[in-house]
């Protein structure tokens, strides 16, 4: 047994490089998806907030791609390949904490087995990127404060820390809040005596300090973020809808990876049933930092359409749990197994995940419908959001190139949309390469950043003329938007992409002539 628990450090190592070799040759191979190459954006125009989220995603990518100096895809997605590395690491270390090195194994194999950690912020860039890196750093922190004398100079500085590791979630995203509601709840009902340490509410400062800029802004900004994400849980506006339940329970499940979340259901039931040795201080804070997260947004579910990845961090302390659970099990048997028959189903479901998807986005194994119709092909393949932006670039150029030599349309006129997807591809993939610009014209609630984004590329101008590209996963004639701003709307061409030899999706380019008006400003 011991000479396992030696050999586990160097097995993390491979661990490690394997997870983010791997990860590093996806985010360079893949496409940007809808929302990865909008939060370009945030890089592109750094703020102290957004539309849609604090800043901390902006910068990231900012700092792993030398300031966009190096802006291809795999740079763009650095920081997830990263900072999953760093992840994995830390919740070996709280395992190790909690029990053992095997605890701590089983906690690295279980989270590199979670879609939500080795995809959606091991190789996708999200605010969950570093709003996870965040979130396991305090968990660890908080572990550390829990072994240490409330009175000395090192628990000061371990709160301080956390204080600091917590404002920095908040700057990633909102709801990295929930790990002061967790900590708050469990002193409440467990260590009333921290109540008296000076330094817990300095700490709780110093994480609010750090948000204050998000909150400037949204001041200065009439609360637009704060109202946008209000809007999206508000559970007056609509009744029960048991649908967006389900699959939101499903999602966490598949996101969670299902081997994992059954593990923790399993180290959940083996806790009410004091069958689960760990210090029951630790476990009531893993609870009250994980749970309530998980529990809230299934409860939103039930009136509103949610997001499984939202509830994703929360899993990461239940994981542990998991883990600990697995190590008990093992651990009553003749030999202890570095890769248990339920880890092993685990990761190769990841690589099932994984290798499926990937083989949908590239070659497109589950075919269109072919009864759609010419404008509308593909419009339920929503792979396609990372493909073909590459072939749309080099089509749409030829096009642009042969009127701009017909004199029809100059090579200052820029590209414009009503929506931030598809136009943040169509900026990146399109208006990039080409030393184009892209505009939103359109309503702030589908603008988001690109309403800004206009003043900051001096505007629109009346007179000018402008391209409009939509395409078959979301046609939309620009008549049926643009039909009072422009003076004509002429179609130009229609662009088709290939994946697998076959038609993929189709592209249609139109001109739009002499914008008559400006929108209102906001």
């Amino acid at each position: 047994m011991r000479s396992k628990l030696q050999s586990i450090p160097m097995k993390l190592w491979l661990l490690l490089l394997l997870s983010a070799a791997i990860r590093l040759l996806l985010s360079a191979w893949l496409e940007l998806s809808n929302d990865e190459v909008y939060y370009w954006t945030y890089a592109l125009y750094p703020d102290w907030s957004h539309y849609d989220h604090p800043p901390m995603v902006g910068w990231f990518i900012r700092f792993f791609s030398f300031s966009l100096q190096w802006d291809q895809e795999v740079f763009i997605r650095l920081a997830s390949v990263v900072c999953m590395t760093f992840n994995t690491y830390f919740i070996y270390k709280i395992g190790c904490q909690l029990r053992n090195e095997m605890a701590g194994w089983y906690a690295a194999l279980l989270y590199t087995a979670s879609v939500y950690a080795f995809v959606i912020t091991g190789i996708l860039i999200l605010p969950d990127t570093p709003q996870t890196l965040f979130w396991i750093l305090s968990l660890w922190l908080m572990i550390q404060l829990l072994q240490t004398e409330a009175n000395s100079l090192r628990f000061r500085k371990k709160m301080l820390w956390l204080g600091l590791s917590i404002g920095l979630g908040m700057l990633s995203k909102y709801t990295a809040v929930f790990l002061w509601v967790g900590l708050a709840m469990y002193v409440l009902l467990y260590q009333r005596n921290w109540l008296r340490q000076p330094v817990l509410y300095v700490s709780v400062f110093l994480s609010f300090l750090i948000f204050s800029p998000v909150l400037f802004w949204n001041i200065t900004h009439q609360f637009i973020s704060f109202s946008f994400h209000g809007d999206r849980i508000n559970i007056f506006e609509s009744g029960l809808r048991f649908t967006s339940f389900f699959q939101e329970l499903a999602g966490q499940f598949l996101y969670n990876n299902p081997v994992n979340v059954i593990l923790i259901i399993l180290s959940l039931v083996a806790i009410a049933k004091k069958k689960l040795v760990l210090r029951s201080d630790m476990r009531r804070l893993i609870i009250w930092t994980s749970l309530p997260m998980i529990g809230l947004f299934l409860f939103f579910s039930l009136f509103r359409f949610t997001l499984p990845h939202w509830s994703g961090p929360a899993y990461s302390g239940l994981l542990l749990l998991a883990a600990l659970w697995l190590t008990e099990s093992q651990s009553q048997k003749k030999t202890s197994l570095l890769f248990p028959s339920s880890i092993s189903v685990s990761l190769f479901l990841l690589i099932a995940v994984l290798a499926g998807g990937i083989a949908q986005i590239k070659y497109g194994i589950f075919p269109s419908d072919k009864n759609e119709s010419y404008h509308r092909i593909s419009r339920h393949d929503v792979s396609l959001d990372m493909y073909g932006w590459k072939q749309l670039e080099g089509s749409f150029k030829t096009i642009r190139e042969k009127h701009i030599a017909l004199g029809d349309m100059d090579e200052s006129d820029a590209i414009i949309g009503e929506n931030w997807f598809p136009l943040a591809h169509l900026d990146y993939y399109v208006a990039r390469p080409l030393h184009m610009q892209v505009f939103g014209l359109g309503p702030l609630h589908k603008l988001h950043k690109y309403h800004w984004i206009n003043e900051l590329r001096g505007g629109l101008q009346i007179g000018r003329n402008y391209w409009y590209i939509t395409n078959s996963r979301d046609y939309k004639h620009p008549a049926e938007i643009y039909q009072d701003w422009f003076k004509e709307i002429v179609p130009v061409d229609t662009i088709e992409i290939y994946r697998a030899q076959q038609p993929a999706k189709r592209f249609f380019v139109f001109q739009l002539y002499e914008l008559q008006k400006l929108p209102d400003p906001f």
